[in-house]
């Protein structure tokens, strides 16, 4: 019995009739391209997904490429005096456009939400600029013959800044709106929604804010953001596993591990070292393709060249078609 077979169609939504998805959606994809904000560009769930995907396919080097942008919204919106007044939050529609010359993905996943109500209460107005902003990414993507796979937000926890978060009433928030989360929970239900409309959407919100009530009635200082928005090495295992789960992942390994090391290990005799190789050369090609296709937000590390990127990128893969392969 083969370990995985649903890894062959890991963004398939077959597994759910909730999911209209096209069944051929990864025919002939060579490329992957995940957008996002900081959440994204920390990359801890697309390691996990890659690392994946590549135990169901061993000889298939479909290329995960990572141009998550930290302060990226997909609203166009940002909140006065943001970063201390440095810089506005960048939007993905400044550079979408070159994303799609420069990396011609067949597919795109995109998780945007966190940043784009600006930490501020729900408004109609913001709430509208997200949806526009994901329609208008949807429509681009289209045009330049890629499928897009949206993720929700993750949550957003005030208990570890409770200090400095506010009161819902203000005019202006320099600090969180304490319920902020309930933002991105509309925003998530607006996107789940979508899957009436064909949209492939996994659910990775609701499922989080779950495990973090679970395990905060364990232990009150349990949690997976530290400043209450930048998930840590759990949160971006819960990210992953709600992908894994809602394509048809073994429901019995997915209960089982701790974090997506442990996942990857249970599923393949090598998981620990291919997860490695899978982390250390996405680490090298995240920022080559951040310079490569250029944006606007100050403090980033330039990355090298995109072409000595590409050649690290074969001579890792030498590394990790065999690893993927031992037995």
């Amino acid at each position: 019995m083969k370990p995985l077979p649903f890894l062959t169609a890991l963004f398939l939504a077959a597994a759910s009739t909730a999911f209209a998805a096209d069944k051929s959606l990864l025919d002939g994809v060579k490329r992957i391209v995940f957008l996002g904000d900081s959440i994204t560009y920390a990359g801890g769930y697309v390691d996990i997904l890659e690392a994946a995907f590549r135990v169901g396919n061993p000889d298939r080097a479909v290329q995960f490429i990572n141009i998550g942008l930290p302060s990226e919204t997909v609203s166009g919106l940002s909140e006065p005096g943001h970063a201390g007044g440095q810089f506005p939050r960048p939007t993905v529609h400044e550079r979408l456009d070159r994303v799609l010359a420069k990396a011609k993905p067949d597919l795109i996943v995109a998780c945007y939400g966190m940043n784009c109500g600006m930490y501020y209460p729900l408004s109609d107005e913001r709430f509208a600029k997200y949806r526009e902003g994901i329609e208008l990414l949807r429509k681009k993507a289209a045009a330049a013959g890629a499928k897009v796979i949206h993720l929700t937000p993750p949550v957003f926890d005030p208990v570890p800044i409770k200090a400095r978060t506010l009161p819902a009433g203000l005019t202006e928030y320099k600090q969180p709106f304490e319920g902020y989360n309930t933002v991105l929970g509309r925003y998530s239900e607006w996107l789940v929604s979508q899957r009436a409309q064909g949209w492939i959407v996994v659910d990775t919100h609701f499922p989080m804010a779950k495990f973090l009530g679970t395990e905060r009635a364990r232990d009150p200082a349990f949690k997976l953001a530290g400043d209450g928005v930048h998930a840590n090495a759990t949160g971006h295992w819960l990210i992953a596993r709600e992908a894994l789960r809602q394509f048809d992942a073994p429901e019995d390994k997915l209960a089982e591990a701790k974090d997506g090391a442990g996942f990857i290990a249970s599923i393949h005799p090598h998981g620990a070292e291919l997860l490695k190789l899978i982390a250390q050369r996405q680490s090298v090609m995240k920022d080559a393709w951040l310079t490569e296709c250029g944006h606007l937000r100050p403090g980033m590390k330039k990355g090298g060249p995109l072409a000595d990127a590409r050649s690290k990128w074969t001579e890792l893969e030498q590394k990790i078609a065999e690893t993927a392969k031992a037995k």
